[in-house]
């Protein structure tokens, strides 16, 4: 019915037509697009044909062909529009280059005109109108000028004017009628006005009215004010009239600057500050603002209150074995408080005052000189009654938190604040730190407090010590005692002063019990001088140099800190005598001396010596090196700056060190006699038949001759005690020196014995224990070759001619002694001492030599 009824249809479906508006949407797909058009054609054909119809691409070819004419017609016609738009926009293009420069000649010729006409103006050599217009400009110029000078005349006259009027007012009437209605109009300009009329009437009384001054002008005769001085009496006082009338303003003005602070007015604040600042340079309005704030006020009410830091902390502070506890509490609280007072007030100081630099540095004053300076003052009393540590440790603590105080302040920038402070404000701060100190720092009150208290811990420390020493048995004559005798002055001066300082009334009790528990005395003992001490309290003792050069280093932060870096150099010397005095001369020389004085007394005893006084040398050593360490890296450094003082600190300290390394070198040196005197004496002893046994089976029992086992027993005891005094280096050294001698001794020593045959087995037994004996000791390569060159001499003792004859082939030549090789007359005093000497064959190697 529908295609019957169609009419003028086609044959074939309509092909699809498409618009602009088909493309531009945001969700189109080609391929839902091609499987629509696809779908239109197939759903028509399905419509006409049987169910089961063949595939037929016609559909599909006219449907892709129409939407492709319909495509193609569309193409054109956006290319149509394309171009239309082109045309478009190069006609808007040209005509925006016209528009453009049509304003751009527009633009050069209003600057012309602005360029001719600003000619016209300043340019009087101009032509023409110039001329007229420069003429014009300057006449202009020279009216105004005229009118402000003008302007300036009258208003000079009409202050003159009126200035002339409140003087004759004050000085006819004693009124300011003309002030006082201006003063009580109010406003800041206003009173501005009155102060300065004010000051200018001062100076006018003090040039007309000498006589409310107390003086005489000496002028016009002694008339005043232009009169005859019969009418002196009816003048009034035009000095007091106008103090009082000043008075009477400043008091308005400080009155209205509270009542504007109270409120937080600044700027009023600030005009009064102004006003003020014209009677006294602001000095009664900066003193009203420091001294009614209310820190002041607070702080006043507590300076009164006592230091009352717990004894464990003071205890601390007086212990110079424990670390420093810090700055005082309540001072601390003090400077803190300070910090956010000084940042707050400042920020109210700026906005307040004009003139806020001169204002804040009053302030700052008053900080430090009142409220710091007082609750400092009260610390150091309080800590000096403790001991002279604690003082001097409440010092640089004080000094230092004062110190971070300042600087936090600089970088803040108090008034300036983002920025760092002015440089009249830091310098200010910088002042009122160092006023703070003086008194302590000042000259060398601080190095000499220093120096006594290190002294007092030193001589503490070594109190037992001195005590052990000086009770010591000491050689009663000879060149020992005299070299001695300067460190046993030095070691009973520092034991009297301690027993001095003990005794001493202004000994504090803290500071007494430190020196006692720091000495090991109790304080019941009675007489200190009589303590009982030990042998071991007489040794030296690394640990104990480490708590003196742990002082020391302490008080040299403290120095640095405290002292003035131009007295560096001075400060440190000072402390560098007093370490070689103490460590060096009292306590390590003295145990050197000690040792020395043993060893050279038993150079030629006849009983076997004693070496245990070899283990004090080491810690001798050990603690020269620290002292030499620590002095050269610390205190030579800190002497720089001065040559002078450098050179005497670094040649006092080279001979303090030397003085040592003699000593300790002239003990090792005296060690070497003594055992090579005993070996030599205990060699001595060898009986003369030890080496001609006629027992063979009593020398295959014995291992050694009695003299052979004696010297190794006391080689061996004498090891222990060489090994605690040396090592390393100086050790081989030693070693070698001592093995040496004893070789030597040993070569001689059997020169001196007939030896048969069986006794050479002897000989050679006594030789491999004396070498095995040296060989234990570290050796340098020619000392022991020379160690074992003895082993050739027990060879020579048993073997016979021909290998006797062979051995003779490699011999050393020329004189002297050799480490390697016999010499012919050491092989010949050998062979010679052999019992078969006489015999053919010994004979035929003789005479062969």
């Amino acid at each position: 019915m529908e295609r019957s009824g169609s009419g003028s249809r086609t044959l074939f479906p309509k092909g699809p037509s498409f618009t602009v508006d088909d493309f531009s949407n945001k969700d189109f797909v080609v391929r839902d697009f091609v499987d629509d058009l696809a779908e239109s054609s197939l759903s028509s054909n399905r419509r006409s044909g049987p169910a089961q119809q063949a595939f037929d691409p016609k559909p599909l070819i006219r449907t892709f062909e129409n939407a492709l004419q319909g495509l193609s017609n569309l193409s054109e016609e956006l290319q149509e529009k394309e171009s239309d738009l082109s045309s478009q926009v190069r006609r808007a293009e040209i005509q925006h280059d016209q528009t453009i420069d049509t304003l751009g000649r527009k633009l050069e010729q209003t600057i012309d005109q602005f360029e001719a006409l600003d000619l016209t103006l300043n340019d009087p050599a101009g032509d023409g109108r110039g001329n007229l217009g420069g003429q014009m400009g300057n006449i202009a110029v020279q009216i105004g000028e005229k009118l402000e000078d003008l302007d300036k005349k009258r208003r000079r006259a009409l202050d003159a004017n009126f200035l002339l009027q409140c003087w004759f007012q004050v000085s006819e009437t004693g009124e300011l009628t003309s002030l006082e209605d201006i003063r009580r109009q109010g406003g800041a300009e206003n009173k501005v006005r009155c102060a300065m009329i004010a000051h200018q009437l001062m100076r006018i009384s003090q040039r007309l009215d000498p006589v409310s001054w107390g003086t005489t002008n000496g002028y016009r005769n002694g008339i005043t004010n232009g009169d005859g001085g019969g009418d002196v009496e009816k003048r009034h006082n035009t000095r007091e009239i106008l103090e009082k009338f000043c008075e009477t303003l400043e008091q308005d003005l400080l009155q209205q600057f509270n009542n504007s602070y109270r409120k937080q007015n600044f700027d009023d604040m600030r005009e009064c500050a102004k006003v003020l600042h014209n009677f006294n340079e602001g000095a009664s309005v900066i003193a009203v603002f420091v001294n009614q704030h209310q820190f002041f006020i607070d702080r006043d009410q507590l300076i009164t209150d006592e230091v009352t830091t717990d004894g464990e902390t003071w205890d601390q502070l007086a212990d110079p074995d424990s670390e420093p506890p810090g700055v005082e509490p309540s001072l601390q609280s003090l400077i803190d408080e300070v910090k956010i007072i000084m940042q707050e007030e400042s920020f109210i100081i700026k906005r307040a005052f004009p003139y806020y630099e001169t204002v804040l540095i009053k302030f700052i004053q008053r900080v430090f000189q009142q409220s710091i300076q007082q609750r400092l003052e009260m610390v150091l009393e309080k800590a000096n009654t403790i001991s002279s540590l604690a003082f001097l440790r409440s010092l640089h603590a004080s000094r230092s938190y004062i110190g971070s105080l300042v600087e936090d302040l600089k970088s803040h920038g108090l008034t300036e604040h983002p920025e760092p402070c002015s440089t009249q404000i830091s310098q200010t701060l910088d002042q009122q730190m160092e006023e703070l100190f003086v008194p302590y720092i000042v000259g060398n009150f601080y190095i000499e407090r220093e120096k006594k208290s290190l002294e007092e811990l030193f001589n503490s420390l070594l109190f037992k010590y001195n005590i052990y020493h000086s009770r010591r048995k000491k050689a009663p004559t000879g060149f020992m005692a005299s070299l001695a005798q300067q460190t046993n002055q030095l070691m009973a001066t520092a034991k009297d002063a301690y027993l001095e300082r003990l005794e001493s009334s202004d000994l504090t009790p803290t500071q007494k019990a430190m020196m006692l528990r720091v000495a090991g005395v109790q304080e019941t003992d009675k007489n200190k001088n009589e303590i009982e001490v030990s042998e071991s309290e007489g040794v030296l003792s690394t640990a104990t140099a480490k708590r003196m050069l742990t002082w020391l280093a302490e008080s040299i932060r403290r120095t640095l800190e405290l002292g003035s870096q131009s007295d560096t150099p001075k400060d440190v010397a000072i402390l560098l005598s007093l370490l070689l005095m103490n460590m060096g001369q009292v306590y390590v020389e003295t145990a050197l001396e000690a040792a020395l004085e043993r060893t050279t007394s038993q150079e030629n005893l006849k009983t076997e010596p004693d070496l245990s006084y070899l283990p004090s040398v080491k810690p001798a050593v050990t603690i020269g090196s620290m002292m030499s360490r620590f002095i050269s890296t610390v205190l030579i450094r800190l002497a720089e700056s001065n040559t002078t003082v450098r050179r005497s600190m670094e040649a006092q300290a080279k001979m303090g060190i030397e003085s040592i390394e003699k000593k300790a070198s002239s003990i090792m040196r005296s060690t070497v006699e003594v055992i090579v005197n005993w070996v030599s004496k205990s060699l001595a002893t060898q009986k003369k038949l030890d080496f001609l046994p006629k027992d063979e089976l009593s020398i295959i029992e014995s291992l050694q001759t009695p003299t052979c086992t004696s010297i190794a027993a006391f080689l061996d005891r004498g090891t222990r005690f060489i090994g605690q005094a040396v090592d390393g280096a100086n050790l081989e050294v030693f070693s070698s020196e001592l093995a040496l001698g004893i070789q030597r001794l040993l070569f001689e020593h059997f020169k001196k014995f007939k030896v048969n045959a069986t006794g050479g087995l002897m000989v050679t037994k006594d030789i491999a224990k004396y070498v095995a004996t040296l060989k234990e000791w570290p050796l340098s390569k020619d000392v022991e070759a020379a160690v074992e060159l003895l082993t050739e001499i027990g060879y020579l003792f048993i073997i016979g001619p021909e290998a006797l004859r062979e051995r003779s082939r490699n011999l050393a030549t020329g004189g002297g002694s050799s480490t390697k090789k016999l010499l012919k007359a050491d092989f010949k005093a050998f062979i010679q001492s052999r019992d078969d000497a006489r015999s053919v064959g010994v004979q035929s190697v003789l005479s062969s030599l």
